[in-house]
Formats: C-alpha cells, structure tokens, sequence
C-alpha cells in the first residue's frame, strides 16, 4: 500500500511545535562569558575593547594599523600604563613600554639590540689602579675605609673588590650591610666576590636605602690594608 502525505494541518502542527521549542532554548540560553577549552579567535583585522562606562578604552589588543597588531592598556583616567606596539611607527619588533600616571616612559626594552632602553642604570666609574690611593687603614681593629647608600630596588646583591697590604703586613677585609657582617671576610691579597641576598624581608624594605661599608683591619705587621671595590650590582632572587 502506498505512503499517504501528511494532512497539512498535522504538518503545520508539528512546525509550530519545532519553533516553539527553537524559541524556548534561545530565549534560556545562558550568557555566553565563559570559555571552558579551545580558543577565541580574533582575526583579519579584528580587536578586543573594553570600554568603562564612560567610554574610555581601557584594554585595546587586536589591529592597530593594516600592517601591526598590538596591544594596550589604560588606566581609567586613560592614560597609557601599558603598550606593547610601535607607538610612533618604524619597522624594529614592537617594544614593551610601561608608563607611570604623568606619562613617563619608565621601563621598555630595547628592540634593536636587546636589553634595556629604559631606565638606564648606573655603572661604576673606572677606578684608582694605585694601590697606595685605595681606601685604607693601619688600624688593628674593624675601621669602615669605604660606604656607599643605594635603594633597594632588588633582593640579591652582587659585590667584587680587591684587597692589598703593605710589605710584610697580613690584613682582613669584611662587609657590612646596615650594620651586619655580610659573608665572611678575606685575608689580603684574597678578593671578595660575594652575591646573596641583602634582607630576610625585601618587602619591607624595598625602595628604601641600603648601607653598604667595607672595613679592614691589620692582622699582623705594621702597616697598612688596602680594599678597592670593582662592581657592584643588585640582582634577582
């Protein structure tokens, strides 16, 4: 026996029915905020904005230009703290760029060869080769012949000097840091070479000074000690 048609009016039925149930999902589908596995994909020219209230854009990654895809991040004032694209053109890799609230540039790295662009450290002055000019002491007890004061800006400090006595004089060499001896001392003409940390609890101390005092004294003979530091340096954990 051959298959009848469905009578119209069941076929309509069944319809309603299906649009019913389509509306009914879309209308209690939950938000879609969250990304469990795979991927957001962004591409040919798209970006990603978040905007407050007021309209400032304060996260801006995606398309920047035809050619460069970056990134940027504002402070609600919308001022720049944080960029990683070229800010005035140019064909080097895009630079990371931190800026603090007045717009400074305090920190980016340097696209070309590497390294640092920003903030430029200091370095040590070449220093007196002349022994008999370096700071010293005739003392026979513990005399602070040199100090120095630096923030503390890293954990770990990484301190070289050179020692020397006088003909037929033995001596010792030592450092403090504020106040405490900071690894053990050298006999002359031993150098120190000594990194390790400079606090138990850097932070309450970061930023603030650092006393940095190297002493010697004479162990034997008459005469004097001699300590000339080279480099000095903080360093990480």
């Amino acid at each position: 026996m051959p298959q009848l048609p469905e009578d119209i009016i069941d076929r309509l039925t069944a319809m309603e029915r299906r649009i019913q149930q389509l509306s009914t999902a879309v209308n209690t589908r939950p938000a879609l905020n969250t990304v469990s596995g795979g991927e957001v994909r962004i591409a040919d020219g798209g970006s990603l904005s978040v905007v407050e209230p007021a309209g400032t854009k304060i996260l801006g990654v995606g398309a920047w230009s035809p050619t460069e895809y970056g990134m940027e991040i504002k402070r609600q004032s919308g001022k720049t703290v944080l960029s990683i694209r070229n800010v005035v053109g140019g064909t080097y890799d895009q630079a990371l760029r931190v800026f603090d609230a007045h717009n400074h540039e305090i920190l980016s790295d340097d696209v070309v060869t590497g390294g640092l662009a920003r903030p430029w450290l200091a370095m040590l002055p070449p220093q007196d080769t002349g022994t008999t000019r370096w700071p010293q002491t005739n003392a026979t007890g513990w005399t602070t012949v040199a100090r120095s004061f630096n923030p503390v800006w890293q954990p770990r400090m990484r301190l070289h000097f050179l020692t020397a006595a006088a003909a037929g004089v033995t001596g010792q060499v030592r450092v403090l840091v504020d106040g405490t001896q900071w690894g053990d001392p050298v006999t002359t003409p031993a150098a120190f070479d000594r990194t390790a940390l400079v606090t138990e609890d850097f932070g309450a101390r970061f930023g603030s000074l650092l006393k940095v005092e190297i002493q010697a004294m004479v162990t034997s003979g008459t005469g004097l000690v001699y300590a000339q530091p080279l480099m000095m340096y903080g360093t990480q954990s």
